[in-house]
């Protein structure tokens, strides 16, 4: 027998394995240089390796194809996220970079400075206390949620979660200062996980059986012919939407979320929170309309009962807490619905509302995120809701930035986050998901509270003697919560553009 190479467009796929090559590098730089100088390498590296893909991908921005022996599809919505994951990677990495992930937390500030010697000095001693293997973690996360929106068969697509999952594992557990709470964080998170990667096998192996194939387009034209037992499809359907709606944190299927927010690195949830949703609901969102798209009818009723009661439980959820943390992983369960909504539309607009809400809620995410990471008081970083108290008064430009991002969730005018959910809902209302736009806008209004409650706290109260602080804010945070501010801001306000880009790119490939 013959040898035949597999025909692969490396182009095509070259962002993504820029972003893996830099992340090889990164590992070659923990195994081969001097800890002292690993973050003077690791933060310039990473960050120039993902400027490299995504000029990349605007590059390749028109490219429609199939390649990789039909295992990867480069299309509109592929391209689109994954550009989408490598600015807010970027952002990430500036907060990673800026925060750096340490041995014990705040401690490790104050131990830094009281280091004697000079400023140089200082640097190399905090530079050798650094956990620089954060940074190629991160790097082959983002590889794989780049992969994981374009993977085209059910194999690809479970590779492609694995590669993004096991770095996130890991990054959940280095909050040292908090370590038992950040440790059963990572360890809940890859227990699930996996559990819910076994479902997702599964259900692979059944749509396999009903279709004699992992590709999309032949599950996709097995269904068309009716060619298989409807028992395997129907069961494969279920237990791969298992595997997926864990990874979006969609209910019931959402307990890991806010323990892991709560548990991680502040940086590192808010890289998780925006990029890893991105991911997930592409690789959602291929599968469904692409290779599931003739079965539609048995799987949208499904997915319209887990719409409602992620958006509803998550806002009532959210409505409880005290940590802000936990509040925004339960605001992030209720966003999880509202997403969703488009998912189930089953229409153009609904996907293209869908990218534009994962777009925009990715920069408001991690702009949340990157203020909570400023604030502080007695006992560290303030995550307690009550530790907010009269943030207005003390820093009341950090304040307006908090408020500008909680209102964007919140969906209020003038933000990206009221495009967004006008275009989820429109679309809902387009294809006669009635039921499911009223839910929306009703889960919509309770969700409100708990960001305009917040806002209230900042401004209207007055701070206590050990209230918040926020010291000098750093460079790179400056610059990544400049970007999401800039964003939330013009995408409410002059959204014209982005929604002609994303309209126009909104066909998937098959």
């Amino acid at each position: 027998m013959n040898f035949v190479a597999p025909v692969i467009n490396y182009s095509q796929v070259l962002p993504i394995l820029i972003v893996l090559g830099t992340a090889l590098l990164g590992v070659i730089v923990e195994a081969f240089f001097a800890r002292d100088r690993r973050y003077q390498i690791q933060v310039p590296l990473s960050i120039a390796g993902l400027v490299l893909a995504f000029v990349w991908i605007l590059k390749i921005r028109a490219t429609t194809s199939i390649t990789a022996e039909s295992a990867v599809a480069i299309d509109g919505p592929a391209l689109v996220l994954q550009g989408a994951i490598v600015i807010l990677g970027i952002a990430g990495l500036l907060l990673i970079a800026e925060r750096k992930l340490d041995s014990s937390g705040d401690a490790f500030v104050a131990q830094a400075a009281a280091i004697p010697g000079s400023e140089a000095e200082r640097t190399a001693t905090l530079a050798k206390l650094t956990q620089t293997e954060v940074f190629p973690l991160t790097l082959f996360a983002i590889a794989g949620m780049m992969l994981f929106p374009a993977a085209n068969d059910l194999v690809t697509m479970f590779v492609a979660l694995e590669v993004l999952s096991l770095p996130l594992y890991l990054m959940s557990g280095l909050a040292r200062r908090r370590r038992l709470l950040s440790q059963e964080a990572a360890m809940k998170y890859f227990l699930l996980g996996a559990f819910s990667s076994a479902f997702f096998l599964y259900g692979a192996a059944f749509l396999y059986g009903y279709s004699g194939s992992v590709g999309f387009r032949q599950i996709r034209e097995a269904i068309q012919t009716n060619a298989g037992n409807d028992v395997f499809l129907l069961t494969g359907i279920a237990l791969v939407s298992v595997g997926l709606l864990f990874k979006v944190s969609a209910v019931p299927f959402h307990s890991w979320t806010p323990d892991v927010y709560q548990g991680a690195p502040t940086p590192v949830t808010a890289f998780m929170a925006a990029c890893t949703k991105i991911a997930a609901f592409g690789a959602f969102a291929r599968l469904f309309y692409v290779g599931l798209s003739g079965a539609r009818w048995d799987w949208r009723p499904m997915l319209t009962v887990i719409a409602i009661a992620t958006m509803v439980l998550g806002a009532l959820w959210a409505l409880t807490q005290t940590d802000i943390k936990r509040m925004l992983a339960y605001s992030s369960v209720a966003h999880s619905g509202f997403i969703l909504t488009g998912i189930v539309a089953t229409n153009k607009a609904g996907l293209s509302g869908t990218l534009f809400y994962l777009v925009t809620y990715g920069f408001t995410t991690i702009g949340a995120f990157a203020i909570v990471t400023l604030v502080r008081n007695a006992s560290g970083e303030a995550t307690h809701i009550s530790g907010y108290a009269g943030l207005g008064k003390r820093s009341p430009w950090i304040a307006m930035l908090l408020s500008l991002f909680l209102l964007g969730l919140a969906g209020i005018p003038l933000t990206s986050g009221f495009v967004a959910k006008f275009a989820v809902f429109s679309a809902a209302y387009e294809s006669g998901s009635t039921v499911l736009v009223i839910f929306g806008v009703l889960t919509s209004a309770i969700a409100a509270f708990f960001y305009i409650r917040l806002i209230v706290l900042m401004f209207f109260q007055d701070p206590e003697e050990d209230g918040p602080t926020v010291a000098a804010v750093p460079l790179m945070t400056t610059a990544a919560i400049a970007l999401c501010a800039t964003v939330t801001l013009v995408l409410g306000i002059l959204p014209n553009a982005l929604v002609h880009v994303i309209d126009a790119a909104s066909r998937f490939v098959f």
